[in-house]
């Protein structure tokens, strides 16, 4: 995977640009103030960095960056999971006006800042000219070692968290064992009085039902008693009389009016529905009393009910499902306050976070000395002879998230001398070249298919420069390197050189950025070896450089 096209517009001092870049180790030259860092301050912007509107070229109404890329499996899958389209080229594209707004797309479809610098991790790593810096925080040294080593830190991370959870867990229930325990004696108090009333599902509605029967018993025995006497009075004025002389009445002349006949099948239907309501009532009757004992303890448990519903504020229908939840709420406080068993979970946490810890720090301690000989090795051809890379683990006392020991760089920059932190080392010089020892060993570990160095060449000269373009030309070859360089002899290794160059027209300065070759390039070259005037000696000098035949 490699940058293959960048595309400016209106971007700080650049008009428009557009650019085609190659793999294998390029180099970005020119004067003092051309602009060299443009691209990479660009790039970064395309790469979800922080929009400013300095970067809209003055006169412009808003700046354009595009950045196109071969996408690598693990660009594609990451496209997949977010919800973007994964094409054959990867197109990031951000635009910034004059009021700040900015705005993003990855392969078209509209993208977030934070979308950008994710995708950005696997694509682009850049060592900036204060690249040493890094090296003095903790997580960044951490970060570089666990890389070196291929640590994967997301399960220790996760054991940490889980065992933080388990003792925040644990503390929170032994402060809150008095509340806990208040709330558990609430409870059981409140459920012990609803216990006495022991309620049913569907009770209530029973018990209201029977009781409404027996406290007016003695209307319904009066309404039964009173029916039956007008269905089946001894007297004329009985109804089921009634009905009885007046079938007859209709069957006398049935033989006359068929129709009669129809009617008294009717009055007979009704006759024998009267008949079954007299046998009836007779049954109910025979079987109902007033009970005055039963309406008296009916009358008891209805008031327990109905004082229950009103100190705790429910319906009385709904008090057995209120006991059910309170057995169940109890329950839960119990667990809670089962501290052997949160004491048990806490433990168990903690053991797996040390394990996991332990299997990072293992791996750590192995890779600790394979890195430090590494670098140190890079620090001899760097023109530090006799200087030392060390890598220092310091246990710590308890497991933190990122594992058992802290990670720092000790360097001793001749033979001889004592290590000391890499913060503590005197020399600027020292400084840039151990970044860049620590730069070339580790930068075959990321993802990333380009590099790009941003003069972290700065301070050094002669044959160590000359080493530094070997070793970028080497990186070359398995990842694409972009160098932004001041050195000749850095320049000289490249297989591809692009030229930054500042004109003014109609009143403004604009940069261009072009690739260079042949006699372009040689002129280049002497330029950065002898400053503007191109003497025979100088571009001799270059041609030497480049290898090309002299003219």
């Amino acid at each position: 995977m490699a940058l293959t096209h960048i595309t400016l517009r209106d971007f700080v001092i650049v008009r428009e640009l557009e650019l085609d870049l190659n793999t294998g180790f390029g180099v970005l030259t020119g004067e003092t103030g051309a602009g060299k860092s443009i691209l990479i301050d660009a790039l970064q912007l395309a790469l979800g960095a922080r929009a400013e509107t300095s970067v809209v070229r003055e006169g412009a109404s808003r700046c354009e960056v595009c950045a196109e890329f071969e996408p690598t499996p693990a660009v594609a899958a990451w496209l997949n999971e977010a919800g973007f389209v994964n094409e054959a080229s990867l197109l990031l594209r951000r635009t910034v006006d004059t009021t700040g707004k900015s705005r993003a797309w990855i392969n078209g479809s509209p993208a977030t800042a934070t979308q950008l610098r994710e995708l950005g991790e696997h694509l682009l790593d850049i060592h900036g000219q204060h690249a040493w810096q890094s090296l003095t925080r903790p997580d960044a040294v951490r970060g570089l070692l666990d890389a070196y080593a291929s640590i994967d830190t997301r399960p220790l991370k996760a054991a940490w968290h889980a065992w933080r959870l388990a003792q925040q867990t644990l503390a929170d229930a032994q402060q809150a064992q008095s509340t806990l325990a208040n709330e558990r004696e609430r409870l059981a108090w409140q459920i012990g009085e609803l216990d006495k009333l022991k309620p049913a599902a569907g009770e209530w509605e029973d018990i209201s039902t029977q009781h409404s029967r027996l406290a007016n018993a003695q209307a319904l025995i009066d309404a039964a008693n009173e029916t039956t006497l007008l269905l089946e009075g001894d007297d004329e004025g009985g109804a089921l009389r009634q009905l009885s002389r007046a079938i007859q009445s209709l069957q006398a002349l049935g033989h006359v009016e068929p129709e009669f006949n129809a009617l008294a099948e009717v009055l007979l239907s009704a006759q024998a529905q009267a008949e079954d309501v007299a046998h009836s009532l007779h049954s109910y009757l025979r079987k109902t009393d007033l009970d005055p004992q039963t309406l008296a303890e009916l009358d008891e448990r209805m008031g327990l009910w109905l004082s229950l519903a009103r100190r705790y504020k429910k319906p009385p229908e709904e008090l057995p499902q209120v006991l059910a939840q309170w057995r169940d709420d109890l329950a839960r406080l119990d667990a809670a306050a089962d501290l052997d068993v949160l004491q048990k979970a806490e433990q168990a946490a903690h053991l797996a976070c040390l394990q996991a810890a332990k299997q990072v720090s293992a791996q750590r301690q192995k890779a600790a000395k394979p890195l430090a000989k590494a670098v140190t090795a890079a620090m001899q051809q760097l023109g530090m002879q006799g200087g030392r890379f060390e890598v220092s683990l310091q246990t710590l006392d308890a497991p933190a998230q990122h594992g058992l020991e802290e990670v720092s760089f000790l360097v001793a920059g001749h033979e001889g001398s004592t290590p000391r932190p890499v913060g503590k080392v005197a020399s600027g010089g020292e400084l840039s070249r151990i970044a860049l020892a620590i730069a070339v060993t580790t930068s075959e570990l990321g993802e990333a298919g380009t590099l790009i160095f941003d003069e972290v060449d700065s301070g050094v000269g002669g044959a160590v420069a000359e080493t530094v373009g070997r070793l970028m030309k080497q990186l070359g070859q398995h990842r694409q390197v972009l160098a932004v360089t001041h050195l000749p002899q850095v320049a000289a290794c490249a297989d591809h050189h692009l030229l930054v160059s500042k004109a003014a027209a109609q009143g403004q300065v604009s940069s261009q950025v072009r690739a260079v070759s042949g006699e372009e390039r040689v002129s280049e070259i002497a330029r950065m070896l002898g400053g503007e005037k191109l003497s025979a000696t100088t571009l001799a000098h270059a041609r030497e450089m480049l290898g090309t035949p002299q003219g």
